[in-house]
C-alpha cells in the first residue's frame, strides 16, 4: 500500500514538473518573443551584402532588417553560396532571399517574387589600361568573368565560348582579376563595379548597360501569407521615405528606378 502511494506521489510530481516546463515555454512566447525572419544572401556582393568585422552589412541587409521590423519579427540575415541559394530556400533553410536576385522566368518557376525593390543594369568592366575593348561587340572571343549561377553568364555566352567564361564566387573577386590580365572583361551589376572603382580598383566601364534587371525578394512558392507581408512592408518603406534613406546611405541616390 505504501509503495502504491509513493508511486502515485512520484507520478504527480512528474506531471506537475512537466506542466511547469510546458507552461514556462508558453509563457516565454506570450511575453513578447519575436518570431525570426531569416533571409539569405551570398555575403560577397559589396555594397549590397558583405561582411565587415565579421558582421553582415550592406544595402540588402538593411532592407531585410527594416522589413522584419515592420512585420514585428527579429531579423536574421544568413549567408549561402549563390549557386545553391534557391535550393536552400526551397528546403526551408531560410524564409526569403534578400540578395540582389534578378527576376527571370526560369526562377519564377521555382519561387514567388515580391515586387521589385531595386533596378540596375548589367555592365561590362575592363582593366583601366585596356585599349582593345571599347564596345560590347569587342568581347567576341575574349575571356569574361561572371559570378557563378548568375544571369550575367547567359549574356557572356552571346559574345564568347563557354571555355572562355570563368565563374567566380563573388563579383568583387572577378573584378579584382581584371588588372592581373587573367580575364579581359567582367559582366556584373553596374553599381558593384562603380563601388569597386570608388574604392580604388583600376578598372573602367564600357558603353551603356547591356540590360536593366529588376531585383526582387524570392519567397517559397505558395507561401502567400509571407509574400503579402513582405510586399506590404516594402510598400510602406517606399511610401514613408525609409527606402530612400537606406538607398541614399549606400548609393547617394534612390536605386528603386520608378
Amino acid at each position: 500500500m505504501k509503495n502504491r502511494i509513493w508511486i502515485l506521489k512520484l507520478a504527480l510530481v512528474l506531471i506537475l514538473g512537466l506542466a511547469l516546463v510546458l507552461g514556462g515555454c508558453g509563457g516565454q512566447q506570450s511575453a513578447g518573443d519575436k518570431q525570426e525572419f531569416s533571409y539569405a544572401m551570398s555575403g560577397l556582393y559589396k555594397p549590397f551584402n558583405y561582411k565587415e568585422g565579421g558582421q553582415l552589412t550592406g544595402f540588402d541587409v538593411e532592407i531585410g532588417a527594416e522589413i522584419a521590423k515592420r512585420m514585428g519579427m527579429e531579423a536574421n540575415p544568413v549567408t549561402n553560396p549563390w549557386e545553391t541559394i534557391i535550393q536552400g530556400l526551397k528546403a526551408g533553410k531560410y524564409d526569403a532571399i534578400i540578395g540582389s536576385m534578378a527576376i527571370t522566368e526560369e526562377r519564377k518557376e521555382q519561387v514567388d517574387f515580391t515586387r521589385p525593390y531595386y533596378r540596375s543594369g548589367a555592365q561590362v568592366f575592363i582593366a583601366a589600361d585596356n585599349q582593345e575593348i571599347t564596345t560590347a561587340d569587342d568581347l567576341k572571343g575574349k575571356k569574361i568573368g561572371v559570378v557563378k549561377a548568375s544571369t550575367f553568364r547567359d549574356v557572356a555566352l552571346e559574345y564568347t565560348d563557354d571555355k572562355n567564361i570563368t565563374g567566380y564566387d563573388s563579383d568583387v573577386i572577378a573584378l579584382q582579376e581584371l588588372p592581373t590580365g587573367r580575364i579581359d572583361a567582367v559582366i556584373t551589376d553596374q553599381m558593384v563595379g562603380f563601388e569597386a572603382i570608388k574604392n580604388g580598383l583600376k578598372i573602367k566601364d564600357v558603353g551603356e548597360p547591356l540590360w536593366v534587371d529588376e531585383m526582387a525578394i524570392p519567397i517559397m512558392k505558395d507561401n502567400t501569407e509571407l509574400l503579402d507581408k513582405v510586399n506590404a512592408a516594402l510598400e510602406e518603406m517606399i511610401a514613408d521615405g525609409t527606402y530612400d534613406t537606406i538607398s541614399e546611405k549606400w548609393f547617394g541616390r534612390s536605386i528603386l528606378g520608378e
